[in-house]
């Protein structure tokens, strides 16, 4: 065999993307038990900016964001096309594990198109526009309490390379169940997406 035909990465399967389902970023009803992978357009979103956010206090700052800076949003007239998510915009682990996120919903049009003037900041929180990425995406579902989702994020990050494909970035989690005191963690549902580049994608 001819070593300049081809090269190991090349030699692994690589899925070929479906199309989305209607209402993507809204994967259905059902779970998607089995990784799937989609090319998917871009998305507007509403958002909060947050950088260097420390992974043990980020569920305080999810509480702020979604309990102070959305309402105001609503209140004003927008509405979500989808679920609360957050989007992982970079992410260091020394001296601690931290992240630079993006913490908001979809939307059916960009901010500028359904709100009339900047939002009000809450209490240094300003809600902005931005967008969920267009191109090819993994996507996986995780039933079961927040406590597993680093677990689930490794385990789906190495389903991606199995593919032959390589996790991008941004990645997000879209939390498909609203938690309530009284439900059962078992049946929190949390969507997993990832850009899964090729192996000649420019990092």
């Amino acid at each position: 065999m001819s070593s300049s035909s081809s090269s190991p990465s090349h030699d692994r399967p690589t899925a070929v993307p479906d199309d989305p389902p209607p209402g993507y970023p809204d994967l259905g009803p059902e779970p998607v038990g089995q990784m799937r992978l989609l090319r998917v357009p871009a998305v507007p979103t509403a958002v909060v900016r947050a950088t260097g956010v420390p992974m043990s206090t980020i569920a305080g700052y999810f509480d702020a964001a979604f309990g102070k800076a959305f309402p105001a949003l609503f209140a004003a007239g927008v509405a979500p096309a989808g679920p609360a998510f957050a989007v992982y915009t970079r992410t260091t682990e020394e001296p601690e594990f931290t992240a630079d996120i993006e913490i908001g919903f979809p939307l059916a049009r960009p901010l500028a198109e359904l709100h009339d003037g900047d939002p009000a900041e809450v209490d240094g929180m300003r809600v902005v526009a931005s967008e969920l990425p267009s191109g090819d995406v993994a996507v996986v579902s995780h039933l079961g309490s927040y406590d597993g989702l680093g677990q689930a994020w490794g385990e789906f990050m190495a389903s991606i390379g199995a593919m032959g494909r390589a996790p991008g970035t941004p990645f997000w989690e879209s939390y498909v169940t609203e938690p309530s005191p009284d439900m059962d963690p078992a049946t929190l549902r949390t969507d997993l997406f990832c850009p899964a580049r090729t192996p000649d994608d420019a990092a």
